[in-house]
C-alpha cells in the first residue's frame, strides 16, 4: 500500500537526519510488534493516547509564539534589544513553511516529535491490528497481525 504524505511532512522529513527519521520509524514498528500482543482495550488505550500526542507542526506554532511573546515582555520590562527576538522567531516560522527547516527542528526530531503522517501510520497499523480492515486476520497469531499492519503503512 502506498501512503502519500502531505508536502509539509515532506520537507519535515528532508531537513532530518535519516538516522533521526530511521529511529523514529524503527521505535514505531517496536510499539505495533508491542501492541500485537496486547488486547483490544489496550489497543484503544494507545489509539487514545496517539490521538491526543503532538505532531511537529503543533510544537512549532506553540514554541515560537512563546519565544516571541518572551521577547516582548523582555523587550519592554528589561532592554529594548530583546524586542529583535520576535522578528528573529516570525522570520524562523517563515523560513519553516517554505522550506520545512526550522532551527530547533534537529532537537524536536531528535526528541522523538514525529510528523502528523507518522503518527497516522502507528494508529493505522493498530487499527489494523484491532481488525479493523479486512487485509489483517484475527485468526493469525500477534506477530504475524502486527507485521502485516506495518506492511499496511510502509511507504
Amino acid at each position: 500500500m502506498e501512503t502519500t504524505q502531505n508536502p509539509a511532512s515532506d520537507r519535515v522529513l528532508r531537513n532530518t537526519a535519516p538516522e533521526v527519521n530511521a529511529r523514529i520509524r524503527q521505535q514505531m514498528e517496536q510499539r505495533v510488534l508491542f501492541y500485537g500482543t496486547k488486547d483490544s482495550e489496550a489497543l484503544r488505550e494507545r489509539l487514545e493516547k496517539l490521538d491526543r500526542e503532538w505532531d511537529i507542526e503543533r510544537v512549532i506554532e506553540t514554541e515560537a509564539p512563546v519565544m516571541a511573546l518572551l521577547g516582548l515582555t523582555l523587550g519592554t520590562a528589561v532592554n529594548r534589544k530583546w524586542l529583535v527576538l520576535p522578528g528573529v522567531v516570525g522570520s524562523m516560522v517563515f523560513l519553516h513553511a517554505v522550506q520545512g527547516w526550522y532551527p530547533l527542528l534537529p532537537l524536536f526530531r531528535r526528541l522523538g516529535v514525529r510528523t502528523r503522517e507518522e503518527i497516522g501510520q502507528e494508529k493505522m497499523a493498530l487499527k489494523a491490528l484491532r481488525g479493523d480492515f479486512t487485509e489483517t486476520t484475527k485468526d493469525a497469531d500477534a506477530k504475524a497481525r502486527a507485521e502485516a499492519a506495518l506492511r499496511a503503512v510502509r511507504l
